[in-house]
């Protein structure tokens, strides 16, 4: 079966996790990712939080995978040749340097167009044009400042951030939908063309509930599906919800049999109105149904508390998967609140790919996430990440360098 980016050639700069994870993915899709790492040291993530010494770390490696690795150092004037040749025998560019780190190396946007004038050049960057655009970030930094943990938490607590990387590896998901149309856009113009995913932007995309609320608040003072209601005062920003729904239908999480000793022991409830009776039947509260201060949507927003703590004394009596199997029997609105012990050994997600236990020749067999697009004609096989310039020769043979250049390249370090 062929690959969807079958003869799609990346020339990958990036490293750390949000670039590495862009590249990544079109690995995946079938795209030859010809990752370019200072010989001796390679990506910093090989050496980052490693649980066995010596080895590429878990880091590394569940951003890397279907890659091959080169070694090169494109500061001696060879190493600028064998980028040059690269660049035009490549069709994408990946980088996540400092802001002018390309530039600095000699390889402006003007200069990659001269040698290749269809190469697409795809960057990420911290922040887009503004006056923040020369700073680096890092994952809690683009959440901070894209919205994320302003809105996140309790009210009563400080700013959180959240344990998904929506800055590092979410920037690396759209960057990699930038590439993948001017790929497209390049069949009808022939040219290549500079793609951009900052950061902040990103994760601001991904909180785009939050800026619909806040002119929602401006618009009306209050948010009545917000916890907040009707007891606090809401101010002129989006305040944070705790664990309500960002969307129209009101959520919570509670507790299920064995939160006193399992942290995760619980279960997310959506009160959603159209099965709002079977709710009220699960529970035992029949006379829900049709009492005035229950009976509809927006008369519940005023109870919003006791509903969920009644719901609660329910949930209290069963385990999250006994209550799971219940509440889908009437399609309410539910989901366990799962531990990462617990989705490593679930074999759902083995059987669909999402999990993978991939095989390394330092490391050993290890669990990493699979690609979670999933595409009918273009299966993704998940290959191990590639040792630190295992594919340096290979590659050197392929731009057309003999044994003899490859070994003299090796004497002066250039690779």
């Amino acid at each position: 079966m062929s690959k969807a980016l079958d003869g799609v050639r990346i020339l990958d700069f990036t490293h750390v996790q949000s670039g590495p994870t862009c590249t990544q993915l079109l690995a995946w899709f079938g795209a030859d990712v010809i990752k370019v790492e200072r010989a001796g040291e390679g990506d910093a993530t090989r050496g980052q939080l490693r649980d066995i010494p010596d080895v590429d770390s878990l880091y590394f490696t569940m951003l890397n995978h279907n890659k091959r690795s080169v070694t090169l150092d494109t500061k001696k004037p060879k190493g600028k040749e064998v980028l040059e040749k690269l660049i035009k025998t490549c069709d994408v560019l990946v980088e996540n340097f400092a802001p002018g780190a390309l530039d600095r190396m000699g390889f402006t946007w003007e200069r990659i167009q001269e040698l290749n004038p269809r190469m697409i050049v795809a960057s990420v960057k911290g922040f887009g044009p503004g006056p923040y655009e020369d700073c680096k970030v890092y994952e809690n930094v683009a959440q901070c400042a894209g919205g994320s943990a302003s809105t996140t938490g309790f009210d009563d607590g400080p700013p959180m951030v959240t344990g998904a990387q929506i800055g590092d590896s979410g920037t690396g998901l759209h960057l990699a939908l930038g590439i993948i149309a001017a790929l497209y856009q390049r069949n009808s113009t022939g040219r290549g063309q500079k793609v951009l995913a900052a950061m902040q932007d990103s994760v601001l995309n991904l909180c785009r509930v939050k800026l619909r609320d806040q002119q929602r608040l401006e618009q009306t003072g209050v948010m009545k599906e917000y916890p907040q209601y009707p007891d606090q005062h809401f101010g002129d920003a989006v305040p944070r919800a705790g664990n309500a729904s960002g969307g129209g239908q009101p959520g919570s999480i509670l507790k299920c049999k064995g939160w006193e000793t399992d942290p995760n022991a619980y279960i997310y409830f959506i009160t959603q109105g159209a099965v709002w009776p079977a709710v009220c039947k699960v529970i035992g509260e029949e006379s829900w149904i049709t009492d005035e201060a229950y009976a509809t949507p927006a008369a519940r927003l005023l109870h919003l508390k006791p509903i969920f703590a009644r719901i609660e004394q329910w949930t209290m009596t069963k385990d999250k998967f006994e209550a799971m199997d219940i509440l889908n029997k009437y399609d309410i609105p539910c989901g366990p609140i799962l531990s990462m012990k617990e989705i490593a050994e679930e074999p759902a997600l083995r059987a669909t790919g999402t999990i993978v236990e991939v095989d390394h020749p330092t490391r050993g067999k290890y669990l990493t996430v699979g690609n979670p697009i999933k595409l009918s004609d273009s299966s993704t096989d998940v290959t191990r990440s590639p040792l630190l310039g295992e594919h340096t020769e290979e590659v050197m043979a392929q731009l057309g360098y003999s044994k003899d250049q490859i070994a003299a390249l090796r004497e002066e370090h250039v690779i």
